[in-house]
């Protein structure tokens, strides 16, 4: 037996009562988060063009579209709500690097309506989908990747996802992974640009879309991770452990590494940056009081912007992370419009600091670390390191009530505050919920009537 056929018996054996009580806690965590940040990212312009595009298309109202308040086709909701939950930057992130959660959550939400699915089926589908992309990450993270994540293992984990709500078989559910290996891809030099929400989004729907069309009875090579010319070759390195895959199971990755709750909306590492700024500037306090800023980080040249001019840019800026915590000493959603990163206190600050990026420090997430230094204008100096944000993996997760700020912030830009709370108690008790309960979910965070 090959190890796509192997790994799919497995997939396929897993059920929701295959879960970790702690997997299932997690679970609903990422549910709450993925439905609340989706709910914000819903009013961003590119959200607003790409909502405009697939309306015109038409679509039988299948799936309800998060924040929007319409339904549309399975295919075109799950596009939609994948691009809308990475749009702001602010879904958790995954130890190696990627965006899982709105490569899976956007699939099993496309279809539960319309096959009435329980909370206990969303979850399993959504921890065995992410689970295949995580240990696909793990299996090459030693090897250079050329791609950018959830483009590269969305669809992955999509088709993965979906397949459980669909029923497939460990035969179907090859060939859909075949399918969905065909569809990979994603450019990272899309970082800082309305297209980068489309890698998850796109991702997410061409998942989707390979398990759909396999439940009708497509084909594809049902052998992607071995085939010559096949999806590894394509986007791993020789180094790639194919039988890594193969365990797939408790603890299941939403446990084990886990995963880190964003605190701000913009690119991990730059949450390095925002923390070291913050703690500057609560013991600075007045930013005039600053006469030069020097941050030393990992070399990752696409975070490296000195003069970001939009608000999507900003995100992906050191330079204006930074300069946005030590004068404003705040960062939310609203740090990132085109307003905030032209003000002109923040040109000021920008004048004032340099970046060096050093090959000694490790450019990966769970290894790096930043340190800021402050030169005040009456001489002294103040500075700070950042090993990570709160709730890094080996660190305490954030509490259950620093992330409910989060998340009332989040959905508060659409709903009102009975819908929002009611929301809230749906999510966290969704394995609990019977298929009317998982719609009434979708329809209050969809701003349509239950």
């Amino acid at each position: 037996m090959g190890v796509t056929a192997e790994l799919c018996d497995k997939i396929v054996a897993t059920t929701f009562d295959s879960l970790t009580p702690e997997a299932i806690t997690k679970a609903r965590r990422l549910v709450l988060d993925g439905i609340a940040v989706a709910v914000a990212g819903s009013r961003e312009a590119a959200i607003g063009i790409l909502a405009d595009h697939y309306r015109s298309l038409g679509g039988t109202p299948d799936a309800a579209v998060l924040g929007l308040g319409f339904r549309t086709s399975a295919t075109a909701a799950a596009v939609l709500n994948g691009a809308s939950m990475h749009v702001l930057d602010f879904e958790p992130m995954w130890n190696p690097a990627n965006h899982a959660l709105s490569t899976t959550l956007p699939a099993v939400l496309a279809l539960a309506e319309s096959h009435n699915i329980a909370g206990r089926d969303l979850v399993a589908a959504l921890v065995k989908g992410i689970e295949l992309a995580g240990w696909i990450r793990h299996a090459g993270h030693d090897g250079p990747i050329r791609f950018h994540p959830p483009g590269m293992v969305g669809p992955m984990g999509a088709a993965v996802a979906a397949g459980h709500v669909l029923g497939l078989d460990a035969g179907q559910l090859a060939h859909a992974l075949g399918l969905a290996a065909s569809r990979a891809g994603g450019l990272t030099a899309n970082a800082g640009t309305m297209t980068k929400s489309t890698h998850c989004g796109q991702g997410v729907m061409l998942g989707l879309e390979a398990a759909m069309l396999v439940a009708r009875g497509f084909t594809a090579n049902p052998e992607p991770f071995e085939a010559h010319q096949g999806y590894v070759h394509a986007f791993f390195t020789p180094d790639f452990q194919p039988r890594d895959l193969l365990n797939f199971g408790p603890p299941f990755r939403v446990v084990d590494p886990g995963y880190v709750i964003k605190l701000f909306p913009s690119q991990f590492a730059t949450q390095f940056v925002i923390t070291a700024g913050l703690e500057l500037h609560r013991r600075i306090g007045d930013a005039k009081l600053i006469r030069a800023v020097r941050l030393v980080a990992p070399q990752m040249p696409y975070i490296n912007r000195p003069r970001p001019s939009t608000g999507l840019e900003g995100k992906f800026s050191v330079q204006y992370t930074l300069a946005t915590a030590l004068v404003r000493g705040l960062v939310n959603i609203d740090t990132f419009t085109d307003e905030a990163v032209r003000a002109p206190e923040i040109a000021a600050m920008l004048d004032k600091i340099s970046v060096e990026m050093v090959p000694h420090i490790p450019a990966r997430f769970d290894l790096m670390h930043v340190e800021a230094e402050v030169e005040l204008t009456d001489g002294r100096v103040v500075h700070t390191r950042c090993d990570g944000p709160r709730g890094m993996w080996g660190q305490p997760a954030i509490s259950d009530a620093e992330h409910l700020v989060k998340v009332r912030d989040c959905l508060s830009k659409r709903l009102p505050p009975e819908r929002m709370e009611r929301c809230i108690a749906l999510a966290r008790t969704i394995d609990t919920l019977d298929a009317a309960g998982v719609s009434e979910l979708l329809a209050i965070a969809s701003v349509l009537e239950p």
